[in-house]
């Protein structure tokens, strides 16, 4: 998005030093801002200056290009925090972004898998090969712990603990919670750390859980490729991402009688609104059943 301005990056270092956000978040905040700042330039009006219908017009143009209602109202937020510190920083006088409405969207229900699909999906690594078995330890672990991708690419050995069952997960703001593995990912874990993981390290001294084959960290845009990769090896035609198995994760324990509040915790939504979501999905399941199974479904 080019250089960052002067009160752009006043905001971003306030915003990480209060609320300790994750730099994913914060580079999304940036984003929203950077593109705002870029199309009041076509106009030579600084960011600083910019009126309510200065912002409208921003909004309009964006969701004349598509732009879903989710990113904008995730956009709008950003900018109604930016313009929210410059009034108490005695910058500007007045949010101009205060009296702006949040689009309206829809709540959607999350894409997921059928407990048959991941079987698949699982089954579908080589693990006859170092690369392979490193796949599979991944898929197990993410679907056994619903963990974000970042979470799990970012797994350092220190954070797994197979004799109590569980990892220590760092999530968004840097907040730790423990998520239980269940035996099966368990045992693919321990195949993976004493056969693939030297062999993939080639003897150097790191403490990455799932090292690529240089040794390092894997990115997320490198797992996303591995699991549609593997998805075509499964036959599967849905779309595929390492989200969408994290929703599998909490469909499928709220399908076999989990409590919300524990599916909460295990995903590491700070509010149960976020998790609320997938009442939904159990709620179309029900409904299924009855129109298949009831005499006057």
């Amino acid at each position: 998005m080019g250089d960052v301005s002067h009160f752009v990056k006043m905001y971003i270092n306030s915003v990480w030093l209060e609320k300790g956000l994750s730099d994913n978040t914060m580079e999304s905040y940036q984003r929203d801002i950077q593109k705002l700042e870029l199309h009041l330039s076509q106009t030579k009006v600084p960011l600083e200056n910019a009126a309510s219908y200065d912002l409208m017009a921003f909004f309009s143009e964006s969701s004349q290009a598509g732009i879903k209602p989710s990113s904008l109202a995730r956009s709008l937020s950003s900018i109604r925090g930016f313009y929210q510190y410059m009034v108490r920083e005695n910058h500007i006088e007045v949010n101009p972004a205060a009296l702006i409405e949040s689009p309206k969207q829809g709540r959607p229900i999350p894409k997921s898998l059928t407990e048959s699909d991941v079987e698949a999906l699982l089954a579908a690594p080589n693990v006859a090969t170092d690369l392979g078995l490193r796949d599979r330890a991944m898929l197990e672990l993410l679907y056994a712990c619903g963990l974000r991708v970042s979470e799990l690419v970012e797994l350092d050995m220190s954070q797994l603990n197979l004799s109590a069952g569980v990892v220590k997960v760092f999530g968004k703001g840097s907040k730790e919670r423990l998520v239980p593995i269940g035996e099966i990912a368990q045992n693919w874990l321990q195949k993976y750390i004493k056969q693939a993981r030297p062999q993939l390290l080639k003897a150097a001294a790191s403490g990455v859980l799932f090292p690529s084959n240089r040794g390092q960290h894997m990115t997320r845009q490198t797992f996303w490729h591995r699991i549609k990769q593997h998805g075509i090896t499964a036959g599967i035609q849905k779309p595929l991402s390492p989200h969408v198995i994290r929703h599998a994760f909490a469909t499928h324990l709220l399908n076999h009688g989990a409590d919300l509040r524990v599916i909460q915790m295990l995903l590491g939504h700070s509010d149960l609104s976020t998790t609320q979501i997938y009442t939904h999905v159990a709620t179309q399941r029900l409904q299924n059943l009855h129109s298949q199974h009831h005499p006057r479904g």
